[in-house]
């Protein structure tokens, strides 16, 4: 294990917490935050980000899945007690190691922060966060100024255009949306 300057300084997408040890020999259970879970077959080295920030490289020795979540094998942790060490971290790969999305998907990291616009250019808040709530259904929950918050269904006829380079979400909202 080791810190790696470039990578200190890198945005990371996450893709994994620990939240336990798994086994005798160092493993760590952690809870998938991926929806490419078979990205870590294609991954040899992940960032450990510990609760206060601190970033060190790990090389990844091996993993499987079990359940809804992944168990890992990191070289050089082969005790429960070396692995203990890295309960409460997240695991994240550098962002340009994302797994690329198809054109009109974004992350929801991407989305988080973006200015949120009428189609005449006001400004009505931020997207605070992508919620799902079944059956596909996304919502923007855009909090506004006052700190109220509002949500917008991603659909084409309301979410008009998605600007992630400029953080700029433009949408044609129905008469009444965000009075609700």
């Amino acid at each position: 294990m080791s810190e790696d300057q470039s990578e200190s300084e890198e945005s990371l997408v996450t893709v994994a917490r620990a939240v336990k040890t798994r086994g005798l020999k160092g493993e760590i259970e952690a809870e998938l935050l991926t929806d490419f879970p078979d990205r870590f077959s294609e991954t040899s080295h992940l960032i450990a980000v510990a609760p206060d920030g601190k970033r060190r490289r790990v090389e990844l020795e091996g993993y499987w899945l079990h359940q809804t979540r992944v168990v890992l094998k990191i070289v050089g942790l082969d005790t429960i007690e070396s692995a203990s060490e890295l309960v409460g971290h997240e695991f994240a790969v550098p962002e340009s190691q994302r797994v690329p999305l198809p054109e009109g998907h974004f992350y929801d990291w991407e989305l988080e922060g973006c200015v949120v616009e009428n189609i005449g250019g006001t400004a009505l808040g931020r997207v605070r966060e992508v919620m799902r709530i079944g059956a596909g259904v996304e919502m923007l929950v855009v909090v506004d100024d006052a700190q109220h918050d509002h949500l917008v269904p991603m659909v084409q006829s309301i979410v008009v255009d998605i600007d992630i380079a400029r953080k700029r979400v433009q949408i044609d909202p129905p008469e009444g949306l965000l009075e609700l």
